[in-house]
């Protein structure tokens, strides 16, 4: 069965209005940002079950904007698309791949072919910084479709040479959009949200299981204040679970305690209200090797969450647990620089997520 596309061709409707929250310090948050955008590389699995079945798609509507795609600024709020017909004169396709230059060491990595446990090796490029990640899942939305659906290397002559790196407006409107196409796409699909910050946002859309779609809405250098401000962006979207990871950028800018923890009970209580219908999860902050954060801190707050997921009528999910060794520090065969995953720390991490869902699937078992 071939990947669904979500046509977002009919996304006519406004998003609602939500009551007003704290508001991010920009500047200290596109600093922060910046430094936290970090490369990406390593050997990564993708393990693909049966598809899903294809969403169930709106009419085309009537009218249009000839302006609307030269009009808008990625940092606005998000637009009101016209129809497929109107938005195929300003969307062109990707240039040919003579343009861009082939990356001199592509990632290999192993995906899973047909419905046995036998793996196919292949070697393409994917995205490995986030300038090319941005324009790849840009090039997707301006198609029709979300990149957690398609394959690793798609639209490659779109983002192989992109060096530019996008504002922390820019990740929110493009999140946002991703966010409305794939409510108006769903059908009746089931949907899983990932919210949180860059190691959220790298978690490799190709270990995610198949049986549903996946809205990765994660911000590199993101704080919970940052979520918090942008959970407006979810209101039309009709997730069956959220998954909640942040912190560690709290940290790093040197939060207390309490704004953090009073931070994570509005987001809890906020995603509560709007996705009553759905299973909010909250994960625990992953431990660190840096000699400003203490793990010490971070276990005290991690068991402060779990205390307030109970009370907020989340779940929590302790993920800090498989991090670390025998001494308490974080394994070091799991990450990158002492803070961020490389592929076996996000193996590690997606095995924590099929273990939620297989005790979801059982909970709401009929």
């Amino acid at each position: 069965m071939t990947v669904p596309f979500l046509l977002i061709a009919d996304l006519l409707a406004k998003l609602p209005s939500e009551p007003a929250t704290p508001q991010i310090d920009s500047e200290s948050a596109s600093e922060l940002y910046k430094a936290d955008d970090v490369a990406i590389d390593g050997t990564t699995n993708q393990i693909s079950s049966r598809d899903i079945s294809p969403p169930e798609l709106s009419s085309l509507l009537p009218g249009s904007t000839d302006s609307w795609f030269n009009d808008w600024s990625l940092n606005d709020s998000p637009p009101e698309l016209p129809p497929l017909a109107e938005m195929e004169k300003y969307l062109p396709l990707p240039p040919p791949p003579s343009t861009a230059t082939v990356p001199s060491q592509p990632q290999t990595h192993l995906r899973y072919s047909s419905f046995t446990m036998s793996y196919v090796p292949t070697t393409r490029p994917m995205p490995v910084s986030g300038p090319q990640l941005y324009h790849q899942r840009l090039a997707a939305l301006k198609t029709g479709q979300i990149y957690t659906r398609l394959s690793g290397e798609s639209f490659w002559s779109s983002w192989a040479n992109a060096t530019e790196q996008p504002t922390y407006e820019q990740w929110k409107s493009l999140l946002a959009n991703e966010a409305r196409a794939i409510a108006f796409g769903q059908g009746s699909n089931r949907l899983s949200v990932l919210l949180g910050d860059s190691i959220t946002l790298w978690f490799p859309h190709e270990q995610l299981s198949r049986n549903r779609l996946w809205l990765n809405q994660g911000i590199s250098g993101d704080t919970t204040a940052g979520i918090l401000n942008r959970l407006s962006a979810l209101l039309p979207t009709r997730p069956d679970t959220i998954y909640l990871m942040a912190g560690i950028n709290d940290l790093r800018r040197g939060e207390t305690d309490a704004t953090i923890l009073g931070n994570f009970r509005q987001i809890m209580r906020r995603l509560r209200q709007q996705h009553p219908d759905a299973q909010v999860i909250v994960q625990s902050i992953l431990p660190t090797q840096l000699i400003e954060i203490s793990n010490a801190r971070i276990r005290h707050l991690n068991r402060q969450i779990e205390a307030i997921a109970q009370q907020e009528g989340a779940q929590y999910l302790d993920v800090y647990s498989q991090f670390i060794d025998a001494q308490g520090n974080f394994r070091r065969e799991l990450t990158t620089d002492g803070l961020h995953l490389n592929a076996q720390g996000y193996q590690v991490w997606r095995s924590q997520l099929r273990d939620a869902e297989a005790s979801i699937a059982l909970y709401h078992r009929p």
